[in-house]
């Protein structure tokens, strides 16, 4: 019986689940799983999570108290939500959880050190070893900094909204666990600056980014791994085949999965071990140099960031007018 794409996928790529969608985790059975606030306030908003948005509210009043402001509760448990969200992923698949810091943290190294390591806290506390979270952290310098002593301390981290091959060099060079190059986000802002309507997905500017980072690690033998992100069609992932990892929508998911159809490798460690590739020495200089030539990883990386902040600043609100309704039932008992 012919295998479908997402079956051929995974014997050569692990797959990852891109959601914060619990159900869709059951039905695809990923191996890890990666959020984002984007992504959890959207599932805090299904009717099917709002015992886990309440639980972690009323969590929240029990360890400030009945007379602590609402403001707070509601921003404790914001704290706290993504790690629910985390610890209910991590009851379904064998991995992995991705859990970000706040997106108001990334230029501040010891801030976002402090948060990774209360994140961590919050697992430990529930029972889970650090062994199974990643600490979702931007692609700023002082991200990679931060991520770097988080290392150190054995807790592994996920770099997200990358965009440039500096980015990804200067994780490499720190150390890093995993990267979360993206894709799509980079064919959005070419399609945007040249005009065009679509591009082969062998063309794509962001499969043309990954692969040259994915090649550039197996040639000078980094460990860190590769993992494409935020995807925009089927033709995006079926060109990466072969990258360590792959973190997936569930539509996207859905598609791999009812097609048919042969899967070719298309990146091999093998291959790239052979290739006549410039090794970089990567300083807060290099990268900042590099970053100002780099007009799409300048402004996605802001942009991005820009909106992971008012994904954080809606998900505060939402759990603060849920707390009001929680208490006013309290109330009227």
């Amino acid at each position: 019986m012919a295998k479908n794409l997402l079956e051929q996928l995974r014997e050569m790529t692990i797959v990852v689940a891109d959601t914060g969608d619990i159900q869709a985790i059951e039905t695809f059975k990923p191996r890890d799983a990666t959020t984002n606030p984007s992504l959890i306030t959207a599932a805090a908003q299904m009717p099917q999570y709002q015992s886990i948005v309440d639980d972690t509210l009323k969590g929240a009043r029990n360890t400030l108290g009945r007379d602590a402001a609402p403001a707070l509760v509601a921003n404790l448990a914001f704290d706290r939500l993504a790690v629910s969200f985390g610890l209910k992923i991590l009851e379904i698949i064998p991995g992995r959880v991705s859990t970000e810091v706040d997106a108001r943290l990334s230029y501040d190294t010891e801030a976002t050190i402090a948060k990774g390591r209360e994140i961590i806290a919050q697992y430990e506390a529930a029972g889970v070893s650090k062994d199974r979270v990643l600490i979702k952290i931007a692609s700023t310098w002082e991200g990679i900094q931060a991520a770097a002593v988080l290392e150190k301390e054995g807790i592994h981290c996920n770099l997200t909204l990358l965009f440039g091959i500096h980015q990804a060099i200067a994780c490499a060079e720190n150390g890093i666990t995993l990267i979360s190059p993206f894709v799509g986000r980079i064919l959005d802002w070419y399609k945007k600056d040249t005009g065009r309507d679509s591009y082969a997905p062998a063309e794509d500017p962001g499969v043309v980014s990954v692969t040259s980072i994915y090649n550039y690690y197996k040639k000078f033998g980094y460990k860190t791994e590769v993992m494409g992100a935020s995807f925009r069609n089927v033709g995006e992932i079926t060109e990466l085949a072969g990258s360590d990892l792959l973190t997936i929508a569930p539509s996207l998911l859905a598609e791999l999965q009812s097609t048919e159809g042969e899967l070719p490798r298309k990146l091999d460690p093998a291959k790239a071990a052979s290739m006549q590739i410039e090794k970089i020495t990567m300083d807060r200089a290099t990268f900042d140099r590099m970053h100002e030539e780099n007009r799409m990883a300048t402004d996605k990386l802001a942009e991005g960031i820009v909106g992971f902040e008012k994904a954080l600043v809606a998900l505060e609100d939402l759990l603060a007018k849920r707390l009001a309704e929680l208490e006013n039932q309290l109330e009227t008992a």
